[in-house]
């Protein structure tokens, strides 16, 4: 396999992927790891997941219903920023069934996956797929999917356009991803099958998703042309940007910090990449966002249900030692930080990390 090809670890079953445990650079292995957490929470509960589900929906609801009452200029910056936070909660519910770690049930994993994520614009299966490959490739600046870095030379022949998005608009960037993924990446559209995004047995469900997304669409294009651009302004569009830039924020800072390595070549594998990463301190927002910020464990064992991850994150703590990352910065102070120290890595080199520009 060339460094350039994509790494497909079989993360169809997440309780097996044991790739890369004969590889033992770092001081323990896959199995090392995975014996210190109990076997309860490697297992779903789908009524306790279905539970989530449901108290996510009855908010939205609840929260639009109350502006529809009030309809009160004083109330919509209350509504816009409570909306769009339950949007990203929303998002990691489903995120939670892309991975099956919802339930092992795929149908219903396939139907909350597309309830909480095509009212959001998300187009659940594209979007899977290549969140797939993000965690078979993760720290891998050849193949990895999200935030992977651009090198001194990439950075140096960015346009102004290209840096503007990538470095100042980041927060803004998630929805022109999907349609043409990062930048120096093959263009790929998470909305069309038939490309190296996707397998040529994932186009029913690519097409599926698009079709959901299209609809999606055509109804906000229907309110917005029935009711008038103020009424889809309200009741949507500010809310949505408000998701995405929750959605941009904290994927950005889940993989951006100076001192996360990122590998080439033959310097990767399984267990070290996954462990490029690091868990942040969301305050109130941890529970409203199911825990997301726990993201070490996450990467490590993707069937995790995110109510375990916590409690799993505390049994391999011991294990990981030095390995294991965790910020308690504020987390607008971690962001820009980041932007700013974190603008490209080395040409060469096996194991790297970010680097600050001297002009940006």
């Amino acid at each position: 396999m060339s460094s350039s090809t994509i790494h497909r670890i079989n993360l169809e079953n997440p309780l097996t992927d044991t790739s890369s445990t004969s590889q033992t650079e770092l001081p323990f292995t896959f199995q090392d790891v995975k014996a210190a957490i109990p076997a309860e929470y490697f297992a779903p509960n789908v009524w306790r997941s279905l539970a989530y589900f449901v108290a996510d929906t009855a908010i939205i609801v609840g929260l639009y219903a109350t502006a529809a009452y009030l309809d009160t200029w004083w109330f919509y910056p209350i509504f816009w920023f409570a909306t769009g936070t339950m949007f990203w909660a929303f998002f990691v519910v489903g995120h939670d069934c892309g991975h099956g770690s919802f339930s092992r049930i795929k149908w219903l994993n396939n139907l909350v996956g597309h309830l909480t994520h095509i009212p959001i614009l998300v187009p659940y299966h594209g979007w899977r797929i290549s969140h797939r490959t993000h965690h078979q490739n993760t720290g891998n600046i050849e193949t990895d999917e999200s935030w992977y870095p651009v090198t001194e030379t990439q950075h140096k022949e960015m346009d102004w356009l290209g840096k503007f998005i990538r470095f100042d608009a980041l927060l803004l960037a998630y929805p022109l991803y999907l349609f043409k993924r990062s930048p120096a990446r093959p263009t790929a559209s998470h909305f069309v099958p038939n490309n190296d995004l996707f397998r040529k047995s994932e186009t029913t469900d690519i097409l599926t998703s698009t079709t959901l997304w299209v609809a999606m669409v055509s109804f906000l294009g229907w309110l917005g042309f029935t009711y008038g651009f103020l009424f889809l302004f309200k009741f949507y569009i500010v809310p949505y940007l408000i998701f995405v830039v929750w959605l941009d924020l904290v994927t950005y800072l889940h993989h951006t910090e100076a001192d996360i390595p990122w590998y080439r070549g033959k310097d990767w594998y399984f267990l070290k990449g996954a462990l490029s990463t690091i868990d942040r301190d969301y305050g109130i927002f941890n529970d409203i966002h199911h825990n997301i910020g726990t993201h070490v464990a996450h990467h490590i064992f993707i069937g995790i249900p995110h109510y375990h991850l916590k409690t799993a994150t505390e049994a391999i703590k011991p294990i990981l030692g030095k390995y294991y990352r965790v910020s308690t910065v504020p987390i607008w102070k971690s962001f820009f930080t980041s932007q700013k120290a974190c603008q490209f890595v080395p040409d060469t080199g096996g194991e790297v990390y970010y680097q600050a520009s001297e002009v940006k």
